[in-house]
């Protein structure tokens, strides 16, 4: 049990999280990933390469331990944590594994004059505070999801019903349940859970719902990452009629109904979810600004489909920016990269409006920014990020 002891000291090692959070961080995963091979599916060895993996736990643990006395402080961070968690099946069992690692990595990084017994007697109850409080609220969405019309617990194999080429860079796959049932229905913005096996080792990805929900397929839209070996996997090896393994719908970077002008910011592959928001928005009256960034109009998908949709609904109003132009290709409204001025040019008059934004994290800290000098309220601008959390100040 967490005591009010256990919380002072873990608030006493704020500091130490704050200069060499991720140097813990990294060891916990090295730790983790050498001595239990059976997790390594859950994890994005790019992500783990890059160390965005990284810092994006060592910011939770900070975060968390910031606000252990308040845990609502967090704010959508614990959601945002949950789902990702759900998406990829994360079970009770693989919490001992973190846990017991995490506390090694505590004892190991700061050493035995920093991570006293005391220290690791307070970190070890934190660390189940937490894990009860995930593990609760993961089984509730498991439970929802596989009582719910259409939906399943744990891995559904799906068959590739079509692939379709987007751009350059990007391919659709439509997929359909082996078992010809109805499949769940999700929020658009969600994302979806696949499993594969690439070169004899299973591996686990999110890729965003780009469709609307309807009650027999998904369509994931997948970017042919140079690096990205299930992106690879897919482009290459998956074929109609390819079976794989998906988990049900997750994610909280869903869009809300309401009456405001709507605006769908998105950058390169980031434009994904923001198809599905647009199918829904479009059913109804509210206005829709629809803006797109991309390097050039060879790796624009879904540009001819924007454009049909814009000629048969006056309410939306779509603007695309190239950070080059390419001749034989399309013209884009701007070329370069997105600024402030192009953007105040191509939002509604009012600032009353919701804004949905989400790319390359350079993309995201820039429109961010654009969006707050522009008057754009920080409650009314959401985001997500395509792989782990990172700050965006």
């Amino acid at each position: 049990m967490l005591s009010q002891e256990h919380r002072t000291i873990v608030k006493a090692t704020v500091p130490l999280l704050e200069s060499g959070g991720e140097a813990l961080t990294k060891h916990f995963y090295e730790l983790m990933l050498r001595e239990y091979p059976e997790v390594r599916p859950l994890f994005n060895q790019a992500n783990q390469a890059s160390g965005s993996q990284q810092r994006a736990l060592a910011n939770g643990v900070l975060m968390y331990a910031r606000h252990i006395d308040q845990l609502e402080q967090l704010g959508g961070l614990v959601s945002q944590i949950i789902n990702k968690h759900v998406s990829l099946q994360i079970q009770p069992e693989h919490y001992p594994i973190v846990g017991t690692c995490l506390l090694r990595a505590i004892r190991e990084v700061l050493g035995p004059e920093i991570a006293t017994d005391a220290v690791i007697e307070a970190w070890a109850a934190a660390y189940g505070q937490l894990a009860d409080i995930l593990i609760g609220a993961e089984k509730q969405i498991y439970d929802q999801r596989a009582a719910a019309k259409g939906g399943w617990r744990g891995a559904r194999a799906f068959k590739v019903a079509r692939k379709v080429r987007e751009s350059d860079e990007i391919t659709s796959f439509y997929l359909q349940p082996v078992d010809g049932g109805e499949v769940l229905e999700f929020h658009p913005g969600q994302y979806i859970g696949l499993r594969v096996v690439v070169n004899g080792a299973e591996q686990r990805r999110n890729y965003s719902l780009s469709a609307a929900s309807t009650s027999h397929e998904y369509r994931i839209s997948v970017k042919r990452e140079p690096e990205g070996t299930v992106s690879k996997f897919l482009h290459d090896e998956v074929n109609e009629g390819s079976t794989l393994d998906l988990f049900p719908p997750a994610g909280d970077f869903t869009l809300e109904h309401a009456e405001r002008p709507l605006v769908l910011i998105s950058g390169g592959v980031g434009i994904t979810p923001t198809l599905a928001m647009l199918e829904v928005a479009l059913k109804t009256n509210r206005p829709i600004h629809f803006i797109h960034a991309a390097r050039h109009g060879g790796v624009h998908a879904f540009r001819e489909w924007i454009d049909r949709l814009a000629d048969r609904h006056p309410q939306l109003k779509r603007f695309y920016c190239y950070a080059e132009r390419r001749d034989a290709q399309p013209e884009p409204h701007a070329v370069g990269l997105l600024d402030r001025d192009t953007l105040a040019q191509w939002l509604p008059e009012s600032r009353d409006v919701d804004v949905y934004f989400l790319g390359p994290l350079p993309f995201m800290k820039a429109v961010r920014k654009h969006l707050h000098d522009l008057g754009v309220p920080r409650e009314r601008s959401r985001f997500e990020f395509f792989g782990p959390a990172s700050a965006l100040e």
